[in-house]
């Protein structure tokens, strides 16, 4: 799959394909056949994070493969800079990080902002995020997912943070346009040691369980 997104298409291509692989390792021995063997599971987005140290050539490896790939736990404006320069897709960051937007927007590169309160949505929002992960999702359940759509329809909203193949659909019948599937998928040890059978596996269940809503396009 080649990342050719326009921004506008950014929430119509992701609510086609709705579950991001979040990847947290020590380290990503072979990125490309990472993003191949979720991909062969189902799952269309990788997310890699600047959590993994020298994250960046890993983003690089799988952007230059082709694949689907965002950089996630962005925090600062030099991070932004660095993983748009290695060609991704989209940027994630754990909260309101208003210099993340801007790099983003400068770029045309669509930013899903974190938040967990009204306030926050609103503040994402308002900063011009294609969307917003609601983050840490466990905290509130998926009930909090529809609640918020009251005051904020249509919201484009992304479940990270406790999700799993138990609730996953859940969060997506009650108003998320995503999900994001963690260590469930992706465990950080099998990772590294390049099980990408093993990754293959577990992303298939995942989206099994989620069933038809999380097939990708």
């Amino acid at each position: 799959m080649t990342f050719e997104l326009p921004h506008r298409d950014f929430r119509a291509t992701l609510a086609a394909a709705p579950v991001i692989a979040v990847v947290r390792a020590p380290s990503i021995p072979d990125p490309p056949a990472l993003c191949a063997a979720l991909a062969a599971g189902g799952i269309a987005w990788t997310e890699l994070t600047f959590s993994t140290p020298d994250v960046v050539p890993a983003l690089r490896a799988a952007v230059a493969d082709g694949h689907w790939v965002g950089a996630g736990t962005v925090l600062t404006a030099a991070q932004a800079a660095e993983a748009i320069a290695a060609g991704v897709g989209f940027l994630v960051t754990p909260g309101v990080r208003p210099e993340v937007a801007a790099i983003a927007h400068e770029a045309g590169v669509p930013v899903v902002l974190g938040a967990l309160t009204p306030t926050e949505v609103a503040a994402a929002l308002e900063l011009g995020a294609a969307a917003v992960k609601i983050f840490p999702a466990r905290a509130f359940g998926p009930g909090y997912f529809k609640d918020l759509q009251g005051p904020f329809p249509g919201v484009p909203l992304v479940a990270s943070g406790g999700v799993n193949a138990d609730n996953a659909a859940d969060f997506l019948a009650r108003g998320a346009l995503a999900v994001c599937a963690g260590t469930e998928v992706v465990p950080p040890d099998v990772v590294a040691a390049g099980d990408w059978d093993e990754i293959t596996r577990r992303a298939k269940a995942f989206v099994d369980a989620v069933g038809p809503a999380a097939s990708p396009v």
